[in-house]
This record gives structure tokens, C-alpha cells and sequence, in this order.
């Protein structure tokens, strides 16, 4: 008799357990899962405030028509305005050729002249002018700025090249050498500051020599 008791008290607290545990667990079902702590929000939202920058649209032609007006010191001869023309080719970003032809007006007496009027080194022929085909190299492409908000593309470059000096009646084999600076004034007009040097011998004056005829310049381009 008592173990039939013991068995059923251990049947009805075996069920009642049983009941407990499912009751938990039906109930935990009802809630949503805790979503796990990732860390904690930032004190400080950044905000960053974005520029709107506009791209220069350059032109893509590749060559550059100009004209250009400076003074030049022819050696014996002083300095004289100069006017001239040239046309580029832009062979890549770095490279270009270019072609020039100027003219100057009558240039000055020579200090001989000057100290003996009847002389006349040149004949009477006081024009001076020159062509030349050279080629150039941009050495330091980047930019110029005027104010917080304007900037220009430019560059320094370097050239060098051979051509005709029309000088006293005669035409003079010359080497050029030089060096510029440009600047894009907008998206096809470029402004140029050059100086060069010009070498060929001259015997004018009675000594043949090789002469050094500095010539510095302005010009305005446009490409095309």
C-alpha cells in the first residue's frame, strides 16, 4: 500500500514539474529578444560641410595661335619694340612645337654712329627680323590663384630652337633659347610672359662675333 502511495505522489510531482517548465517557456516566448549592446552613441555628431567645386572645361585642340608685342636688345644696337606671331602644336601635355615670326622697326645707332654721324654700319637697311620653329617643354604645370575663389591653370616652360635673323641686309643663321610663362585666362584664351635669346654672328661692326640679342615679350593665345 505505501509503495503504490509513493509511486503516485512521485507520478503527480514528476507532472507537476513537467508543467512548470512548459509554463516558462511559453511565457518567454511571448517577449521580444534583447538586442545586444553594440556600444555607446557618440557624444558629437560630425558635420561636415561639402564644397561644390567646378571642374575647368580646357579645350581639348591642340593647337595655340598667338600674337605678342615686347622689346628687344639687339647687342651694338640698343633696345626696340618687337611685334611677332607664333602657332603651336601640342604634341602631348608636356611637349609642344612652335613657330614664330616677328619684326621690328628701324633699330638705334650703334655708339660708333652715334660718335661719327656720317657712318652708317647698316646701310640704311635698320630693319630686324627673324623666324624660328622650336621646341618646347612645360616644366611646372599648376595653377594661380587671384583671391580665395579664382584659380588659373599655368605653366613654366623651357624651349629651344633654329632659324633666319634678317639683320643689316643679311640673313643670319640663329639658335633660340628661352623660357615662358602661361597662363589660361579661360577656357581657350592663354597669356604668355617669354624672354629669350637669340645667337648668331655678326661682323657689322668689323669684329665677327657671336652676338647675344635679349628679347622679352606679352602675348595672348588662343587655342584652336
Amino acid at each position: 500500500m505505501e509503495s503504490r502511495l509513493r509511486l503516485l505522489l512521485l507520478m503527480a510531482l514528476a507532472t507537476a514539474l513537467a508543467t512548470a517548465l512548459s509554463g516558462c517557456s511559453l511565457f518567454g516566448r511571448d517577449r521580444a529578444p534583447v538586442p545586444e549592446s553594440s556600444g555607446s552613441a557618440p557624444v558629437i555628431s560630425p558635420e561636415v560641410e561639402r564644397r561644390v567645386i567646378k571642374e575647368p572645361r580646357i579645350d581639348t585642340e591642340d593647337f595655340e595661335l598667338g600674337l605678342y608685342y615686347g622689346l628687344i636688345s639687339v647687342e651694338d644696337f640698343g633696345s626696340n619694340p618687337i611685334y611677332g606671331a607664333r602657332i603651336d602644336y601640342h604634341v602631348t601635355e608636356g611637349l609642344f612645337l612652335q613657330g614664330t615670326y616677328a619684326r621690328s622697326g628701324k633699330v638705334g645707332r650703334s655708339s660708333e654712329e652715334v660718335l661719327n654721324p656720317p657712318i652708317d654700319l647698316l646701310n640704311g637697311d635698320r630693319t630686324y627680323s627673324y623666324y624660328d620653329l622650336a621646341v618646347g617643354w612645360n616644366l611646372l604645370p599648376g595653377e594661380v590663384f587671384i583671391g580665395r575663389k579664382h584659380a588659373f591653370n599655368s605653366a613654366l616652360y623651357v624651349l629651344a630652337g633654329a632659324g633666319n635673323t634678317s639683320f643689316g641686309g643679311e640673313d643670319l643663321f640663329t639658335l633660340t633659347f628661352g623660357a615662358g610663362y602661361r597662363v589660361l585666362a579661360t577656357d581657350s584664351i592663354a597669356l604668355h610672359l617669354d624672354v629669350r635669346d637669340h645667337l648668331f654672328n655678326n661682323d657689322v661692326t668689323g669684329e665677327d662675333k657671336t652676338t647675344h640679342n635679349i628679347e622679352f615679350n606679352l602675348g595672348a593665345s588662343w587655342f584652336f
